[in-house]
């Protein structure tokens, strides 16, 4: 008998996807509270209300879960297909910048410092850089600076690659080395003081009212 001649309760549910973002949650929520090392499973298993059995058919280790919860964090970062389009890259940098509430910013953190420590038990994951919450930071900074290029904002020999790091390798060194968010002020800092210089646009500084920015989003 195929696995297709097999009644539908026999080869197992469907996927429930509001089950597997409850199951991702439950994965963050606990790698922010414990830590990867206090991590487990079963402990995931509970806080989500799943059953043990359906977990470890989906993610087989711990390991797995947790790359799965960062994908799952990544995705709800920014959304490419809305970037913003102010007419000039210092104002879509600021822009794309979201303030976030304490709780939030400080559950990141935490679960971060989770993930930094699943990387270095882990053999061969940091190479991977399926890790990175803010791979999708660098992927929205370089759409921003092409579009700025395209413009004639910034030279075509701007190095793009290296500039769309800068922002999130700070945010990167700042979670998880010195466990604070960036703040507005830094970030216009580094705009201005950083990213523009280093892609060859001179640094101006507009008024409120300018580039979009007559308040925060």
């Amino acid at each position: 008998m195929t696995n297709n001649d097999l009644p539908v309760a026999a080869r197992g549910r469907k996927r429930d996807p509001e089950r597997d973002v409850a199951i991702l949650e439950a994965t963050i929520d606990l790698l922010a509270e414990v830590g990867y090392d206090g991590l487990s499973t079963a402990k995931v298993a509970d806080r989500a209300q799943a059953g043990k059995g359906t977990l470890y058919r989906r993610w087989p280790t711990k390991t797995d879960l947790v790359l799965d919860a960062v994908a799952h964090m990544k995705a709800q970062q920014i959304d490419l297909e809305a970037l913003p389009d102010t007419g000039s890259l210092r104002g879509d940098l600021l822009t794309m910048f979201r303030p976030q509430d304490g709780a939030k910013v400080d559950r990141i953190l935490r679960a971060m410092a989770g993930v930094v420590s699943m990387i270095s038990q882990v053999p061969g994951l940091a190479d991977t850089g399926d890790y990175s919450i803010f791979e999708p930071w660098i992927t929205a900074n370089a759409v921003l600076m092409e579009r700025a290029q395209a413009r004639g904002d910034i030279p075509p020999t701007a190095d793009i690659a290296l500039a769309a790091q800068i922002i999130p390798s700070m945010a990167a060194y700042r979670a998880l080395i010195l466990r604070v968010a960036i703040d507005r002020d830094l970030l216009e800092r580094l705009v201005e003081q950083v990213v523009l210089p280093a892609l060859g646009e001179s640094s101006v500084n507009p008024s409120p009212s300018q580039d979009g920015m007559g308040q925060d989003g």
